[in-house]
């Protein structure tokens, strides 16, 4: 065995990656290592891999490994067959303690000579060759296999069929089985009202459309269940569900980073941008690796399905050569240069008009300010979505009067939480999720459009962002032009911090910037905040309210007080 010595070199997690991710194509098992010597990476991966050789060669699995060097550490994965991935978690968890030198309570017993047969029992006692068997027969058919858990699957939506685990058969049956149309759509900001417009625009065209994203899971105006589904588990509910023809998938970085993709192949991918959120975290500590983890929607295009991408994002315009199948842009600006000179098809916001530009030639599909989210047009971010939503349409096969009219009629109330606004007391009302520095600068820009007497700010930051971040989102706040400003201390999001560590640093950059002691005040919680702002407004007003933790409740306060608002 070869040696291996690294200063603070520590396990992070164990865990099954069941789909396409960052570090390699396949369902893999995976461990993050913290390592603060990206020199050590290699000698790491021999010591480890010469830990496993033997366990695999016991197993008769073929060694293939694969390593992810990320900033603070490493990402190495092994392959194994699915119905035994479990136990390769634990053969790989337990050929890096053997490296360092610090087994864990379960494992301490387990020798280097006595691992193959160790494991080899829990492969064992795991398997299932049924499952794979339903992999092989799916592919000789052609159609998506889909597996978790709990359940099986062949085929997509209207095409599919599902069993239970323990009731698969074996051969399953593929007769009549097929795939449907799949769009997956991902980015830092806007995915979630890109694909309630991309949704309402496919059912505009006659579709029974399948969504899963970060607030619900359902079947065109069926929920199925409310919470976050826009991980790989929400994926496949949908895709087999019997009713469904084609299904529009929202994608999220955390599901993508800790199971990988919940589908081997979609016809449609569609990145809205890419900018600092959630950075910091291992996997995705900076743009790049951040890139990287959302590029993998691309990635499962194969070459075949067609990339939409934002043309006034750098980093994706950097990107784009990579995929070598078809593209559609979108941009705000007519005169983009990535768009003159790609020569694709591409949604543009030309003067206030949507059109679509092919060759040259221009399609007009409605004025900006037609479409309902976009508030009159002020909400110009919502204008790269319905641009970005018409381009994934199109690729999709809906013609343009289609998606023009599916732009035009969905209403701002099937977009809760994004831009809603409400009219309390003569005052208006902006309730947005907007949380990372891009979207709060989108919002920001939007209520400086809007005509208000006096404008209240209520927000709150999570404690993970840096000083300067913080300091940087307040300035941008009182640039709006601001008479108050209420901050919420949103106690779950301190992250390390100590509890009104945020406000201070808030408050202290707001008097910076001009604004007098009394106009800045400071709640433990979202609701106090939007109660304070309402007292305080008064008709011609502006209440921007940015909710992050109770956001739904919220909504529930605003439409009780606007029905209680004279007309």
């Amino acid at each position: 065995m070869s040696a291996f010595v690294a200063a603070n070199c520590r396990l992070l997690d164990a865990r099954r990656l069941t789909g396409r991710n960052a570090v390699c194509a396949e369902a893999a098992a995976v461990v993050d290592v913290a390592l603060d010597d990206p020199g050590a990476v290699a000698s790491l991966r021999q010591a480890w891999e010469q830990r496993v050789g033997p366990v695999f060669e016991a197993l008769g699995w073929p060694l293939k490994t694969f390593a992810r060097p990320v900033e603070g550490g490493v990402s190495l994965a092994l392959l194994a067959p699915i119905d035994r991935l479990y136990t390769a978690v634990e053969i790989a968890e337990w050929a890096l303690r053997s490296v360092l030198g610090t087994p864990d309570a379960d494992a301490a017993s387990v020798s280097l000579a006595d691992a193959p047969a160790h494991f080899f029992a829990m492969a064992g006692d795991e398997s299932n060759p049924d499952l794979l068997s339903a992999g092989r027969d799916a592919a000789q058919a052609g159609v998506t296999f889909l597996w978790d858990d709990d359940f099986v699957s062949v085929g997509m939506g209207r095409g599919s069929r599902t069993w239970d685990v323990p009731d698969l058969p074996a051969p399953v049956d593929t007769a009549g089985c097929h795939d449907i149309p799949a769009a997956m759509i991902t980015g830092t900001n806007g995915k979630t009202t890109t694909v309630r417009l991309l949704a309402h625009i496919l059912e505009k065209a006659g579709h029974t459309v399948g969504l899963s994203s970060t607030d619900w899971i359902g079947v065109s105006n069926r929920v199925i269940d409310r919470g976050d589904w826009s991980g790989p588990g929400g994926a496949r509910t949908i895709l087999r569900e019997t009713d469904v023809d084609v299904a529009v998938l929202e994608t999220a970085r955390g599901g993508l980073l800790r199971r990988g993709l919940g589908v081997p192949f979609a016809d449609v991918a569609a990145i809205t941008n890419i900018s600092e959120d959630h950075l910091g975290d291992f996997g995705s500590a900076n743009l790049a690796e951040l890139t990287d983890i959302k590029w993998l929607v691309v990635d499962a295009l194969q070459d075949r399905g067609t990339a939409v991408l934002n043309a006034d994002d750098a980093i994706l315009v950097e990107r784009a050569p990579r995929h070598a199948g078809p593209r559609v842009w979108f941009s705000m600006h007519a005169d983009n240069d990535v768009i003159r000179n790609d020569g694709s098809v591409a949604f543009v916001l030309e003067g206030d008009t949507l059109t679509r530009q092919t060759h040259g030639s221009a399609v007009a599909l409605c004025e900006a300010a037609e479409i309902p989210v976009t508030l009159g047009a002020t909400a110009r971010h919502n204008i790269a979505n319905a641009l970005a939503a018409a381009a994934v349409a199109h690729a999709l096969g809906v013609p343009d009067n289609v998606i023009a009219a599916g732009l035009q009629s969905m209403p701002v109330e099937a977009n809760p939480g994004r831009s809603n606004l409400y009219q309390v007391g003569g005052a208006e009302v902006l309730l947005d999720f907007a949380h990372n520095p891009e979207a709060m600068a989108a919002l920001f820009d939007m209520a400086r459009l809007r005509p208000a007497r006096r404008r209240v700010l209520c927000f709150g930051q999570a404690g993970d962002r840096t000083d300067a971040q913080i300091r940087e989102l307040a300035r941008g706040a009182w640039a709006i032009g601001l008479d108050k400003v209420v901050v919420s201390e949103l106690a779950t999001y301190h992250r390390g911090r100590e509890a009104s560590e945020v406000y201070h640093l808030i408050r202290d950059e707001l008097l910076q910037c001009g604004a007098a002691p009394e106009q800045v005040s400071h709640n433990d919680t979202e609701a106090e905040s939007l109660s304070e702002a309402l007292e305080w407004a008064e008709p011609g007003d502006a209440v921007i309210m940015l909710a992050l933790g109770e956001a739904a409740a919220l909504r529930d306060v605003l439409a009780v007080a606007e029905q209680s608002t004279p007309t």
